[in-house]
């Protein structure tokens, strides 16, 4: 256990030794290979990287070098990503047969290897990560730490003011006064619903009993969603600390983070945390000498969707089937066990931590007049820079699809864009300029969600999207409530008709009728939000569902039953990609002469669309 006179000095020294990880005028001689040990670069084999540069470094007798693992830096598309620190030199795509060629050309000559140089979408070649427009309309609060500190040291996250927090809140903060920065910041729950954190506090302080837990929701389900794995991967401590903060306002003692066991990594870099956290008297018994107690256990999910509903998740906690409960009681009167129990997400808890260190006010400048703050979304589908990114509510769709997305690959035009996931909407270019808040995404049909965020181009079928979404909750419905269970069933049902083109135009008014039934019987928040993505998608591509169902077309042919793939004479240029790229030979033609497809032979797999420069294949 370490005293908090030994707390300050890792803070001091650790982070005179760390100042080279922010600072790019460190005066110093040491350098850092900071290597993205997120789960996708994971994936693309950065383990191996780091070792290579270890024992290269090691064999070459190399000192004032240190190799260190980091969380996300974000720009995912980029990845396996290697930044020089404090020269800030940021290599992109590196291989572990990379390594050899970066020590020796820039640890030991001093020059940097331009091959492997990070380049802007326009083709720019940038010296460091603040170059990149990716960045420049960003603002870290959430996702501080990540890519900077080792997230499995201890000693790092203190040195960047780690547990300075939670040490002022036991010390010179009561419960009461802490709810109130947290109410005063305008802090709203990062999960989707957006209900207003210090009320949260609040209202489970108030309620009544002796025993209180503190929940952390990590189960993440959203298909595309990667924001609050992000985080625990590359700064679990603050989760950790926030929900100490919040056990000391609530009065509990004990917190849980349910993580679902998909994430290997962020449940690994978790545990590590969780033990680091004991073993320094940070977590436990008599935290600073405060005389407060709280511990943290962490329990896994085995990936059920609905088990991100709060309630369902208390029910899986206390080792039940993940269903919902009926509300109210609320998880703040009656939760885990029948005890007051305060949940938020990881997203929410990683703010915490700031807005006590910087204050109420510094947080509130931040976003508009009802959604304060930043907002960490998943940025994927049809967009050049996919990756994790954090922005001030407010930021418009289209500053985050072009200025910071890149725009969309191929010269494609935008289409719409997912919010929310299975329980959000469609965002069509008309909204293009919608500021991204609660508030405004609920005018226009959508919800803010958890943060996944999918651009769609103009190859993509609404209808098709509506019935991927319709799957994947009709496969994740817990089966409790009729409305759900049965409901989302028969609208799958007709959206399948609709595209094998055996629908017809009631099946679209009965759709919409389903959908709205099934909004108000429910019993909780996903059944609800189920048909969602169904009625943002009739409301803005109506005449995408009338294609289907009276001329059995698909415009984008990816509904294949509907599809027949043309080639437009005037705009066809005798290129040949098309045919180049046909894995069944359909499409005719020789050297510049306009091409011509086979409909005998064509299998509408959309591939000549995707290809062609001209967009002379509809």
């Amino acid at each position: 256990m370490k005293t908090l006179e030994e707390i300050h000095e890792i803070r001091e020294n650790k982070r005179r030794e760390l100042d080279l990880r922010v600072n790019t005028k460190a005066d110093t001689r040491e350098k850092h290979i900071l290597v993205c040990h997120g789960t996708g670069c994971t994936s693309s084999k950065s383990p191996e990287i780091l070792e290579n540069f270890r024992r290269i470094l090691k064999e070459k007798n190399i000192e004032n070098v240190r190799v260190i693992k980091t969380g996300c830096f974000g720009l995912c598309a980029k990845g396996p990503i290697v930044i020089i620190r404090p020269e800030d030199t940021f290599y992109a795509m590196v291989t572990p047969e990379d390594c050899e060629e970066i020590i020796q050309t820039h640890i030991v000559e001093g020059k940097r290897v331009e091959r492997l140089l990070c380049k802007d979408i326009d083709g720019k070649i940038v010296n460091s990560l603040d170059e990149l427009n990716f960045y420049k309309k960003q603002k870290r609060i959430a996702l501080k730490n990540c890519g900077v500190i080792n997230p499995e040291d201890i000693d790092e996250y203190i040195a960047f003011d780690g547990y300075k927090a939670l040490e002022r809140v036991l010390d010179v903060m009561s419960p009461e006064e802490v709810i109130e920065v947290i109410k005063k910041s305008g802090l709203r729950g990062r999960g989707g619903a957006g209900f207003p954190t210090g009320k949260k506090w609040e209202l489970t302080r108030a309620s009544e009993g002796k025993q209180k837990y503190v929940v952390c929701n990590a189960d993440e389900g959203d298909p595309g969603a990667f924001m609050d794995r992000s985080i625990l991967e590359g700064d679990p401590h603050a989760v950790l600390e926030a929900m100490t903060i919040a056990g000391y306002s609530i009065g509990a003692n004990k917190g849980y983070i349910y993580v679902r066991a998909e994430y290997p990594i962020a449940v690994k870099r978790l545990d590590i945390a969780i033990k680091q956290a004991r073993d320094y008297g940070l977590l436990g018994k008599n935290i600073f000498n405060s005389g407060f107690d709280f511990d943290i256990e962490i329990r896994l999910g085995a990936g059920a969707f609905v088990c991100g509903e709060e309630t369902a998740l208390l029910e899986s906690i206390e080792g039940k089937r993940g269903q919902p409960r009926v509300k109210p009681p609320y998880p703040a009167q009656a939760g885990l066990w029948g005890k007051p129990t305060l949940i938020n997400n990881v997203e929410t808890y990683a703010n915490i931590a700031q807005i006590i260190l910087k204050g109420a006010d510094w947080y509130s400048s931040i976003g508009t007049e009802k959604s304060k703050g930043t907002k960490v979304f998943a940025l994927g589908g049809n967009v050049n820079n996919i990756g994790l990114v954090e922005v001030p509510m407010g930021t418009t769709l289209r500053e985050i699809v072009y200025d910071i997305g890149g725009g969309i690959p191929n010269g494609r035009k935008f289409k719409a864009a997912q919010t929310g996931g299975p329980s959000g909407g469609c965002i069509p270019k008309e909204h293009l300029d919608t500021p991204i808040d609660y508030e405004s995404l609920k005018e226009i049909g959508s919800m803010m969600g958890s943060g996944g965020l999918i651009v769609m181009d103009d190859t993509k079928c609404m209808v098709s999207l509506a019935k991927f979404y319709l799957e994947f909750t009709v496969s994740e419905s817990c089966g409790k409530c009729t409305p759900c269970r049965i409901g989302t069933k028969r609208m799958l049902e007709i959206l399948e008709k609709l595209c094998n083109g055996e629908g017809e135009e009631i099946d679209i008014y009965r759709l919409e009728a389903l959908a709205k039934n099934i909004q108000k019987a429910s019993i909780c928040g996903l059944g609800q939000s189920a048909p969602n993505p169904v009625l943002s998608t009739l409301n803005y591509f109506r005449e995408e569902f009338m294609e289907h169902a009276i001329d059995k077309a698909c415009r984008t042919a990816e509904c294949k039953a509907l599809a027949k793939i043309g080639i437009d004479e005037e705009k066809c240029k005798g290129c040949g990609l098309c045919q180049k790229h046909c894995p069944v030979n359909a499409i005719k033609g020789e050297g510049r002469e306009k091409r011509v497809i086979d409909q005998d032979l064509c299998i509408k797999c959309g591939t000549c669309i995707a290809t062609c420069p001209f967009h002379a294949i509809n």
